[in-house]
């Protein structure tokens, strides 16, 4: 396909015989614009209908091109199939962009070409509203562009481009959010003796069905958000002479000069938000619900006769299950009917085609279990929705290459989880709410770190968890822990950062099952569980490098009096991984927040988040208490905080750097062999350890089954050899029967 094109450059008459040339206004962040590849093709989307012209609220790259044509040669079949399941109704295609233009007009006259292809294979006709294509400077970055009309074929070439200062404000402020949640349960009867039909059939069992969205056995019952006491739950139903009556309103509360009341989107919400940190946290939607009318009577003439017809034959029945559940943006000032009429109920029917291609090819086999899931990555600023087929979880490897390729369409980074179950959105106060609260019903503390004062140390650098964490303690969730459980508080901690910042979808664990985990894996006896034993740093790495396939790092420091020494190496951990950190020494256990470092004098001091707090959970009481506090070594009054006569492992969590590949603790243990370097995980370190193997003593014990998950410490045996201080220089060799750790005596 040739890119070469010119279109007409054609200028209206204004007053001064001139048209006013427009602007691109842009509300995504400019690095989702001027960090695509070159050469590369973006796909422009906007809201034409509730934003201003030419604007762009979000932009989607191109993946799917024909063979040997690169970008400028889209595959529009496909790539309208993938954008038509991920694009919210209410937002729409506006223009596209090419990367690495080497002639304007030609390139920007092609993208343009390009958007209008796209949008009629995405919603069946041309655009109405005005149309961008555009080109970007391989060189300068420049963004040049032209627009073409809503009516009529005219083209103009763009004046400026407007990054929005107050993008947010602009999508939320006259914005809201609808949501329909729609299960299925669809008869197919297929002959048992003719397969080829089978596809035509379904299709005409989906068509049938969306057709049924409209018409006289269809109602909608609309609702606003979950209410709190303070407000009142709006509600009413929709029936299809509403949809029908309304649907042509223009967006105006102002002209209702109908006797009928008219209710508008905005009478649904009592609060508004401009905040999307906000609505990932918890999603204000208006609800819908498809109601079938059974007993509507289309007879004038009176009931009508019940008549059942009868048709002999042989068939197999198969009960195809559908879960739907879309999302549309809409203006506040739109009436509640036009909104259903014009964007819920296209967006059904969109989400049922969408469906219907995932499931026809495995028809006859396993039926796909699809389920749509909503999402508003950082770094997106418009909801988008993902379907993903939950038959083999998260990990399965399809899913994973999905995720992959979202996050390159949306220019997502691909180092952490964006668009994970986890990371779905939660719908209704009572949920965002449930989200806070612990087993028993208890409220969870969150960041307490961040009423606390400064930490006193003069030129300092301060480095900090990066992300949100719950704070766990002694007593807790009604759990008589007091003097053992110090420990198992600082895993649930940590485990806490993992799921808050979407890494893991894993609820935090008890005390029970942290050692049943421990049982499992083979490191405990089974009499372990339901004991009060303690437990350090190893068994806190073994978790959850089992659960959540997190490797970990361990420094060691023989005593107290050591660990200024090693503050430079723990503020490098909070800079590149932000996990926080667990302290065992002695009989004590603590979470390291961060630390604030003063490289020439060599000042310092901790950040402590204390798990041997006991009482209720009050932020003001736990910061003047000093239970999460800055802790220097040795404070003004000569008195230690880290003892001197104790040995402290330091364990230090490390980010996972692939959200796509399967975790570690869902593969079969490695096996193995008589040298290491070739049967240890190439991608990540299990365990790794920081300082002299010296330091604490080391056992070396035989698993009891060769099926036990093996440990190895990578990092010193990267070579095939280890030096116990019990051996005589010679190698050990590690079997399929042998494990090995580190035994910190005083590591509780």
């Amino acid at each position: 396909m040739s890119r070469k094109y010119s279109p007409p450059m054609e200028t209206a008459a204004g007053a001064d015989g001139s048209r006013r040339r427009p602007a691109l206004r842009l509300l995504c962040p400019k690095t989702s614009i001027l960090s695509a590849p070159f050469p590369s093709l973006l796909w422009l989307v906007g809201s034409p209908r509730f934003l201003q012209p030419v604007t762009v609220a979000a932009a989607f790259r191109c993946l799917r091109c024909l063979p040997d044509d690169g970008p400028f040669s889209p595959n529009l079949p496909q790539e309208a199939d993938e954008i038509r399941g991920l694009l919210v109704r209410g937002f729409d295609i506006v223009g596209a962009l090419l990367f690495g233009s080497a002639n304007f007009e030609a390139d920007a006259g092609r993208a343009l070409e390009l958007a209008r292809a796209l949008r009629e294979r995405l919603f069946g006709e041309k655009a109405s509203h005005d149309m961008v294509g555009g080109c970007v400077d391989a060189a300068t970055g420049d963004i040049r562009f032209l627009v073409s009309e809503s009516i009529g074929s005219e083209v103009v070439e763009g004046q400026e481009v407007v990054w929005e200062d107050e993008p947010e404000r602009l999508l939320l402020e006259k914005g809201c959010l609808l949501r329909c949640q729609l299960p299925l349960q669809l008869p197919l009867y297929l002959p048992l003796d003719d397969k080829s039909g089978t596809e035509a059939r379904f299709s005409s069992l989906i068509e049938f069905t969306a057709a049924n969205l409209r018409g006289p056995h269809a109602s909608y019952l609309v609702e606003g958000p979950t209410a709190t006491s303070e407000e009142l739950h709006h509600s009413v139903i929709l029936h299809d002479n509403d949809l029908n009556y309304l649907s042509c309103l223009p967006i105006n509360q102002n002209t209702n000069e109908h006797n009928t009341k008219i209710v508008y989107c905005s009478e649904f919400f009592s609060k508004k938000r401009h905040d999307l940190s906000l609505m990932r946290e918890n999603a204000d939607a208006i609800q819908i619900t498809v109601l079938s009318n059974q007993s509507f009577n289309s007879s004038k003439a009176g009931s009508p006769i019940p008549v059942l017809k009868y048709f002999p034959a042989s068939a197999n029945l198969r009960v195809i299950n559908l879960k739907l559940d879309i999302l549309c943006y809409s203006s506040i000032d739109l009436p509640v009917a036009a909104a259903v009429s014009e964007l819920v109920i296209p967006g059904l029917c969109d989400q049922l085609s969408v469906m219907k291609k995932a499931i026809v090819s495995e028809l006859l086999t396993q039926q796909p279990q699809l389920c749509p899931y909503h999402f508003v990555p950082a770094g997106l600023r418009i909801p988008l929705t993902a379907i993903y087929d939950t038959r083999y979880g998260e990990i399965e490897e399809k899913q994973s290459e999905l995720r992959r390729n979202l996050h390159f369409r949306l220019g997502l980074p691909l180092d952490r989880p964006l668009l994970r179950t986890s990371n779905a959105l939660t719908f209704g106060d009572m949920i965002g709410r449930d989200k806070n609260l612990s087993k028993n019903g208890s409220s969870i503390l969150r960041d307490v770190h961040k009423e606390i004062p400064s930490s006193g140390v003069l030129g300092g650098i301060m480095s900090l968890i990066d992300g949100s964490y719950e704070y766990y303690h002694y007593l807790h969730d009604g759990i008589d822990d007091n003097g053992w459980g110090c420990a198992y508080r600082s895993l649930q901690t940590i485990m806490s950062w993992y799921r808050l910042q979407q890494y893991s979808s894993i609820n935090v664990l008890s005390h029970r099952e942290i050692q049943q985990v421990l049982v499992d894996i083979g490191d405990k006896d089974p009499s372990f569980v339901g004991s009060r034993e303690w437990i350090g740093a190893i068994e806190l790495s073994f978790v959850l490098d089992k659960l959540l396939g997190v490797s970990c790092k361990i420094i060691n420091v023989r005593s107290g009096d050591e660990l200024p020494e090693k503050c430079r190496e723990i503020a490098i951990h909070f800079e590149t991984q932000g996990t926080p950190v667990m302290i065992g020494g002695g009989v004590l256990a603590y979470t390291l927040l961060g630390v604030d470092y003063n490289e020439v004098s060599g000042d310092c001091a901790f950040l402590i988040l204390d798990p041997h707090y006991t009482g209720p959970n009050d932020l003001k009481k736990i910061v003047n208490g000093g239970w999460c506090a800055w802790k220097k070594s040795v404070d003004s009054k000569g008195r230690s905080f880290f003892l001197k006569d104790k040995f402290y492992n330091l364990l230090l969590p490390q980010r996972p750097n692939m959200v796509f590949a399967t975790s570690q603790s869902d593969q079969p243990p490695a096996r193995l062999g008589t040298r290491c370097p070739a049967n240890l995980p190439a991608s990540r370190p299990i365990l790794r350890c920081c300082s002299d193997f010296q330091s604490p003593p080391i056992s070396v014990h035989r698993d009891p089954a060769p099926s036990i998950q093996r440990r190895v410490l990578d990092q010193e045996l990267q070579h095939g050899t280890l030096q116990p201080p019990s051996s005589a220089g010679a190698p050990l060799t590690l079997s399929p029967h042998w494990s090995c750790r580190i035994k910190a005596p005083h590591d509780r």
